[in-house]
């Protein structure tokens, strides 16, 4: 029996857009006229903190120089860095290999579409607006972004709150991540998860994944099985996730 609904996380699985988000944060502390540049290595460090405004916060705490001017406008911080963000979405940015195929496949089938995120609302819609068109958001039988719950991934809490929304429970549904704190708060939320690592993830581990793979495939350019379910195909469908869940 093919799922009842899909689940996704945004960043890093439905498209590489950490590097954009890395952007957004630098610009906006070169505005602010704040000392600090996050290059690759730190923020691959700084994303194992989910949230944007958390992952600030974070940072303040090892003392960098500026602290003590921002350290009560972290909410202001952030909302300049989204706004940055969004305009970079908005620029264009590709959805990752067959991602918009799957959505259409589930779409088709009636089967049910979910978002889950600790990323904010305006940064998801930017994103799906940009790459799935004005009414991307339409697509999406429920949408739990940003603060909407109290404890970010990899507490369960947001796959709780979609769970609820649509109405489904966990073993029917399947959730799509691309980090070890998403592949956690799906796990203990009861959902069989599909990882695509992204740019700053390959090479993590993701134990309880049901399958790790490069992308979710396209017909001319077939998924890398990395690990779990999934050896035998080339390509993430409907049919071949109901045969992974079931085999599991």
């Amino acid at each position: 029996m093919i799922p009842s609904a899909l689940i996704f996380d945004v960043d890093g699985t439905l498209a590489e857009t950490e590097e954009l988000h890395r952007q957004a944060f630098n610009a906006t502390f070169a505005a602010e006229q704040l000392p600090w540049h996050w290059d690759e290595p730190l923020y691959r460090r700084l994303l194992d903190v989910t949230g944007g405004k958390e992952r600030i916060a974070h940072f303040l705490k090892s003392g960098p120089d500026g602290a003590e001017r921002v350290a009560d406008r972290i909410p202001d911080l952030h909302r300049a860095k989204t706004d940055r963000y969004t305009a970079l979405v908005a620029a264009g940015t590709a959805l990752r290999p067959g991602v918009a195929r799957l959505i259409r496949e589930a779409k088709a089938a009636g089967v049910k579409l979910g978002i889950a995120t600790t990323t904010s609302l305006p940064n998801v819609e930017a994103l799906l607006q940009s790459s799935l068109g004005p009414d991307a958001m339409a697509l999406f039988d429920a949408v739990g972004a940003g603060d909407v719950v109290p404890a970010k991934k990899p507490a369960p809490d947001i796959y709780l709150y979609v769970l609820d929304a649509l109405k489904l429970p966990a073993a029917a549904c399947v959730a799509f991540e691309d980090s070890t704190n998403g592949v956690r708060a799906a796990r203990a939320a009861g959902l069989p998860t599909i990882v695509t690592p992204g740019l700053y993830t390959e090479g993590d581990d993701f134990p309880g994944a049901l399958a790790v793979l490069s992308d979710l495939g396209e017909p001319d350019a077939p998924y890398r099985h990395l690990a779990g379910a999934g050896a035998g195909d080339a390509l993430v469908t409907l049919a071949a996730l109901a045969r992974w869940c079931r085999a599991a």
